[in-house]
């Protein structure tokens, strides 16, 4: 199984190349490389078709100039592509997320990511946004969900910084493969890794959520979180630009939880909910 990958030429670049992450994402794409005058976007090749190219609002931006180029991956090439192109990735002077070829930092929290095609490496500036989030709240022995895992990350450090039980799940094949692999590349012992999307969570209770999927996913499961989360618990949803906060906020409060602080990051968000 090959891998199709779109390459953008924008100019302006910006804010084209945020809206290609957005949109791309809900069709389908599995990750993205930004490039200096654009974005390479990947997608499984029998999940490709010309016509998911169409109807993206960078067509409709007045004087905006796309270039498109379209070629197939084979799988073996990934690995090159991405190691590459991956450098750690400092969240901040204690917390360094880097691949397993990279030497160890001499840091508290050394997160070893082996991304393969899924999304959150510490590049993309929501997983970025989130993971310095979870320096603020106090994870020692409370119960986490990571929704829509991608490699891992979040969850592996929620557990690094004291999470006694974590959920990691992703509707994905490769992610959900990826996250296993990643919590053995970090000795993880309270991490259960599942396949699927919100359906999973029945009456499960969480203190933190964790949510870094797109919008539009988002607003559909606002009301599955608000229920999964105890009282007094946080919410943290990323994935969406700073254009989107209010349309979630608005959900949000729609669904018992209440605006704490946002932080953002290239046009991109991070929002902090808590639920009272």
């Amino acid at each position: 199984m090959g891998y199709i990958e779109v390459c953008y030429r924008l100019e302006p670049l910006l804010p084209a190349r945020e809206i290609l992450y957005a949109e791309l994402g809900d069709k389908g794409f599995e990750a993205f490389e930004d490039t200096r005058d654009g974005v390479k976007a990947y997608i499984k090749k029998e999940q490709f078709s010309k016509s998911l190219l169409k109807d993206l609002s960078i067509n409709e931006i007045e004087g905006q100039k796309v270039e498109v180029d379209i070629k197939t991956i084979a799988n073996q090439n990934w690995n090159v592509v991405w190691e590459s192109n991956f450098n750690p990735i400092v969240i901040n002077p204690n917390c360094v997320i880097r691949a397993p070829f990279h030497p160890a930092p001499d840091v508290a929290y050394d997160l070893i990511i082996s991304p393969q095609m899924s999304f959150g490496t510490g590049h993309h500036e929501t997983t970025f946004l989130m993971s310095k989030e979870l320096f603020s709240l106090d994870l020692k022995s409370i119960d986490l969900l990571d929704m829509g895992s991608g490699t891992g990350v979040l969850g592996i450090l929620a557990e690094k910084l004291g999470a006694k039980y974590i959920k990691a799940i992703d509707i994905e094949e490769g992610a959900f493969l990826n996250t296993i692999d990643n919590c053995k590349l970090n000795n993880t012992k309270n991490i259960i890794v599942e396949k699927g999307d919100s359906k999973l969570l029945d009456d499960s209770l969480f203190q933190v959520i964790l949510a870094n999927i797109n919008k539009n996913i988002l607003l559909q499961d606002m009301s599955v979180y608000s229920n999964c989360l105890k009282p007094g618990g946080k919410l943290l949803l990323s994935g969406f630009f700073t254009t989107d906060i209010d349309e979630l906020k608005n959900a949000a409060a729609n669904n018992g939880l209440f605006f704490v602080k946002t932080t953002e990051k290239n046009n991109w968000a991070m929002l902090m909910l808590e639920k009272l």
